[in-house]
């Protein structure tokens, strides 16, 4: 007797492999057979009829350092398929932490992922100062998904070199031992790999790099060797090289990259996207990572499936929001201003100002508004040229800005601009597609838990499915890579090959997915973090079910208030079929 047999789904098992309609049996947890018509018995028979059955998806980069000490839900990631999540990316975490520099940590993590300080001062608890208690500390708690973590570079930087480690003052050989020394405890203990920053768009809140920044090899390569020596974990990074950065930067990075996997003989993954500055770019990097594997060093490109973009509308920042009319009605709740904001009196004043004390993202907008968009009620990350902002005022022969204040009185003044930073240099994905179907690119860069006010890209495993297989008006990508790209090959790449599959052995981590209603809400403004803090939530319809080793988490879009999920302690294997 199984516990489960779920019946007549299309299955998707993640290997590429062709999907068939057939049936999957569980039993303790674990994946017992998988086949047309199983002739087998079982305590519950779910009908999967007109569903995809796919392993459930495997997100690699995420940053609920904070969040995981108090959500269980780990939400947004929690709506969108996601059955495990590796945080501790790029050189940001809380341990290990020395004592009083709690409130450092926190500057560092509010910095650089725009997670409100004020929410994790009040959410986390601090029962660790080591990496291996923070690993217990997460052991003991429970969570609606598998969580992996990695260890920090910055924590672990500003723990042993205080002050200048923080500073990013360059470490002796004394320093570099105590780190490496660190790093392996966490190993271990069983985090998953090390990661760094080598960007200076990551800075904390006293605009100081995060620490590592500036790391010369003998660091990188000193830390790098308890990698070697345990032949465990990979190696992380967030590379140089972005806005307003040298351009030869990830060249440089990428050749120091390959050195080190090869000296190591492990993987080392990191982000990569298309500039505006230098929109060919990523093809030279990718030719690059080809030719390091012929060097076998094992070089593995985080690519990001739609455009990395920035949010903006009356739920959050915008165009208007410095202006002293704007500010006159800013306390109001939405209803009421909106209602405002569109009688012409206002609209007169707020356009004819100028913004005071105006932050420096929005010199992004205001340089940007051919590559600003109206998301729309249904979210359309792949919009025509012809839909921004500039372009819509061209064609009607008006202020652009005027334009932008229009669309974000819609939908009741709930209406999102989205600004594409990244990935959308012609107008359209296809360098997108091409960087998804590099044999050694892994899906990533969803970011959950992170940029609260600004960004809600958890969401991509959805956009994956209901945009690339389904919906895109140019070249799609076929299910069966799809769902590989977002289980089978993420999982392997941290070691966790004992998910991503659905095989006998195999953790019964699973999606139902009805394709056809599969769609993604558009993102809106919640106070649900502690102190009542704001962020951004985006969730999806079209998920019958989740499940995460054999129990629903999630039904029809609500939460089951199972809690299956555990702390992931180092590489996990399938159990043998016939165990």
């Amino acid at each position: 007797m199984h516990d489960m047999l779920i019946k007549g789904g299309r299955i998707v098992d993640g290997s590429g492999q062709k999907a068939f309609v057939g049936d999957l049996a569980i039993r303790s947890g674990r994946v017992a057979a998988v086949g047309r018509e199983l002739p087998v018995a079982a305590a519950k028979v779910v009908d999967a009829s007109g569903c995809l059955v796919t392993p459930g998806f495997v997100d690699v980069h995420t940053h609920y350092d904070g969040q995981a000490t108090w959500d269980p839900l780990l939400s947004p990631s929690c709506w969108h398929g996601v059955t495990t999540v590796v945080m501790g990316n790029c050189g940001v975490g809380f341990a290990p932490v020395a004592p009083g520099r709690q409130r450092w940590l926190i500057e560092l993590m509010e910095g650089v992922e725009d997670i409100p300080g004020s929410a994790l001062s009040e959410g986390m608890s601090w029962e660790w100062e080591s990496f291996p208690e923070y690993l217990d500390a997460l052991e003991r708690r429970h969570f609606s998904m598998d969580l992996g973590t990695q260890v920090p570079h910055g924590a672990v930087r500003a723990y042993v070199m205080g002050d200048a480690g923080a500073q990013n003052h360059p470490a002796d050989q004394r320093a570099i031992r105590q780190m490496a020394d660190l790093v392996r405890e966490s190993i271990e203990a069983g985090a998953l790999g090390f990661s760094t920053s080598r960007t200076l768009a990551h800075r904390a809140m006293d605009g100081e790099p995060v620490p590592g920044t500036f790391a010369a090899e003998d660091e990188l390569f000193g830390i790098g060797q308890v990698l070697a020596e345990l032949d465990c974990g990979l190696f992380e990074l967030a590379p140089a090289g972005v806005v307003g950065e040298d351009l030869a930067a990830p060249e440089k990075e990428v050749d120091w990259m390959r050195r080190l996997s090869a000296r190591i003989r492990r993987p080392l993954t990191f982000a990569l996207v298309q500039y505006d500055s230098d929109p060919d770019h990523w093809k030279r990097i990718l030719e690059l990572t080809s030719r390091a594997a012929e060097e076998n060093a094992q070089l593995r490109p985080q690519v990001a499936c739609r455009p990395s973009t920035v949010l903006m509308g009356h739920q959050t920042f915008h165009p208007f929001l410095h202006r002293p009319g704007y500010q006159e009605l800013a306390h109001l709740p939405l209803e009421e201003r909106v209602s405002l904001l569109a009688q012409p009196q206002w609209k007169k004043r707020i356009l004819s100002e100028q913004s005071v004390d105006e932050p420096p993202m929005m010199f992004l907008v205001n340089t940007g508004l051919h590559k600003l968009f109206p998301m729309g009620e249904e979210p359309d990350y792949e919009p025509r040229p012809g839909a921004s902002v500039q372009a819509i005022a061209e064609r009607e022969r008006r202020d652009p800005y005027e334009v932008a204040y229009d669309l974000m009185l819609r939908q009741q003044g709930r209406e999102l601009l989205m600004l594409t930073l990244f990935n959308y240099s012609e107008g359209n994905l296809d360098a997108v597609r091409e960087m998804l179907q590099h044999p050694q690119s892994v899906f990533g860069l969803g970011d959950g838990g992170a940029h609260c006010g600004a960004i809600c890209d958890a969401s991509m495993t959805t956009y994956m499915l209901s945009h690339w297989v389904r919906d895109r008006r140019g070249r799609k990508l076929p299910l069966e890579f799809a769902v590989r790209k977002l289980s089978r090959e993420p999982a392997m790449l941290f070691g966790l090959t004992d998910r991503g599959l659905l095989a006998p052995g195999y953790k019964a981590d699973l999606n139902l997915i009805d394709l056809d209603g599969l769609s993604l809400q558009l993102p809106h403004a919640v106070h649900d973090l502690p102190t009542g803090a704001m962020r951004l939530m985006q969730k999806a319809r079209g998920y019958r079910g989740t499940m995460v080793s054999g129990v629903f988490t999630m039904r029809d879009g609500q939460a089951t208030g199972a809690l299956p999920g555990r702390l992931l302690r180092g590489p996990q294997t399938a159990v043998s079929a016939t165990a």
